[in-house]
């Protein structure tokens, strides 16, 4: 059987019907929906609509989240038996205070320096062991076992010292704003590092006038007492004398990020100058020779 095929035919909506009867048409019902006649809105994104909203959706989400925060930093967990502590999680069937293995590991080598001047005897240098944590860690994070007297001991009573430590962790300093889990060598260790390489804050050494320097010109005896052993693991250290600014520390990396950050847009902005002004130019020629 043949068939004729007219693409006339196809466009028209089919071939002509017979006097009388109903023409077939494959166009689409002449409503709304399928003639795309709906009403629509499209925003129009200018500054003086986008910023408005971003301001309020800060100032909605801050104290929002902020809120949530804190919140959740009240709510207080207690998981027994816990398995943050292990292996270290008891010794003696006593359980270890305090527990795991950063704790285990605590950096306990003594360190005391001397300035040698021109008699024989060495005039020690103050080596200050308080105020090197952080105020959070030492007010709010790290906190020693409630009790009414101050006897620690009493309060610890019924742990055992972690198994590479020589003293329990009651008798950490004599100083009882500095002893037990508010010890601020103990509050600085257990502030762990992200990279295998790092530094610990130790002492710090007061500048008593700024008519004097804080280390003067000399010769310094340094004497450790070497409790912590690092050849086992093929380990480190090193005392590191340095100076403070207002943000610190020695650290690069914040300055040679700012510098290349600023490097980048200021590049950016030359590049885009320079396109700004070439095709500006090329359009007002082009306009003056038409």
């Amino acid at each position: 059987m043949a068939m004729n095929y007219n693409a006339k035919d196809e466009v028209d909506g089919g071939p002509p019907c017979a006097p009388g009867g109903t023409a077939k048409t494959r166009r689409p019902d002449n409503t709304a929906f399928k003639q795309q006649r709906l009403p629509a809105w499209q925003p129009i994104l200018t500054a003086g609509t986008v910023l408005p909203i971003f301001f309020i959706i800060g100032l909605i989400f801050i104290p929002i989240g902020i809120g949530i925060f804190v919140t959740s930093n009240n709510i207080r967990e207690i998981e027994n038996p816990s398995k943050e502590c292990e292996p270290y999680r008891r010794n003696e069937d006593k359980p270890i205070a305090p527990c795991g293995a950063i704790a285990n590991s605590m950096f306990n080598d003594t360190l005391e320096l001397f300035l040698i001047g021109n008699d024989s005897y060495p005039m020690p240098i103050a080596l200050k062991k308080k105020g090197i944590a952080w105020w959070t860690d030492k007010n709010v994070k790290f906190r020693n076992p409630p009790g009414g007297d101050n006897n620690l001991e009493e309060r610890f009573k019924g742990t055992t010292k972690p198994v590479n430590w020589l003293k329990p962790v009651y008798m950490l300093d004599s100083d009882q704003d500095n002893n037990g889990f508010i010890n601020e060598d103990f509050i600085v260790w257990m502030r762990t590092a992200a990279l295998p390489t790092f530094r610990k804050l130790y002492r710090l050494i007061e500048r008593k006038s700024d008519l004097h320097p804080t280390l003067p010109a000399g010769r310094y005896y340094l004497n450790i007492t070497y409790n912590y052993p690092v050849h086992y693991f093929d380990g480190r250290k090193r005392m590191i004398l340095s100076t403070i600014s207002w943000m610190g520390g020695k650290n690069p990396f914040l300055g040679i990020a700012y510098i290349a950050v600023g490097s980048i847009s200021f590049l950016l902005g030359v590049v885009l100058l320079v396109i700004n002004h070439k095709y500006r130019n090329s359009s007002n020629t082009a306009d003056i020779t038409i």
